[in-house]
């Protein structure tokens, strides 16, 4: 299915209210799914603390001395009640704090966020709107009943400028819709969600600073 080189722009009433242009380096790109299950996957290891630590032998508590004699017993010979198979002991190749983080060119990453855009904007799941019709205050009922009519998917992202905070308070507490920055746009949490809405101020944003980057190299 060919990406279209245009899209239309709904209001806060869902009606058609223009067009946006599709850039072809963004939105007409090949999708190439072992690189955004690479990307993606670097991703969510980057975002693991690593911080989970066991203690060994050495580092439990309790008397370095036998538990009961060598010989004569009768049992296993045993030289600390710290050792493994000790209640309390130590635990053998537990792990340890480390780093998660694997190296991601940034052309990778910028290459499986392409993809993934250009995949929504194929299968129609690419969504401009104006606006939420949100002026004075935040309102949670009326971006819940904006999106049922745009985005019909059950997961839905939601992109904003940075200026336009009633939106990001009217929309965080839906269940199963994310926002984020234009800037903040990354593979993870496009490809786990359904449908992409834009607001207009955004996808101009986005689309801008994508071009400004290209423009640099």
């Amino acid at each position: 299915m060919a990406t279209a080189t245009k899209l239309e722009v709904f209001d806060a009433k869902g009606k058609k209210a223009g067009s946006v242009d599709l850039p072809e380096a963004i939105f007409g790109a090949e999708t190439n799914v072992p690189l955004i299950h690479q990307v993606v996957t670097a991703q969510l290891a980057a975002a693991r603390q690593g911080t989970h630590k066991t203690k060994t032998r050495g580092e439990r508590s309790g008397s370095g001395v036998k538990p009961f004699k060598q010989k004569g017993t009768g049992r296993a010979r045993q030289g600390s009640v710290r050792m493994p198979q000790h209640r309390g002991g130590g635990i053998v190749h537990g792990p340890v704090p480390r780093d998660y983080s694997q190296r991601t060119p940034k052309k990778m990453i910028a290459a499986a966020l392409v993809g993934l855009l250009s995949d929504r904007a194929r299968a129609n799941r690419l969504h401009v709107v104006e606006g939420f019709g949100i002026a004075d205050k935040p309102s949670t009922k009326t971006a819940r009943e904006f999106l049922a009519q745009v985005a019909p998917g059950n997961r839905v992202l939601v992109v904003v400028d940075r200026e336009d905070v009633l939106t990001v308070l009217s929309v965080q507490n839906l269940p199963n819709v994310h926002v984020l920055f234009h800037d903040q746009l990354n593979a993870y949490d496009v490809v786990v969600s359904d449908d992409l809405v834009f607001t207009k101020a955004a996808f101009d944003a986005f689309v801008d600073g994508r071009a400004a980057k290209e423009d640099s190299k």
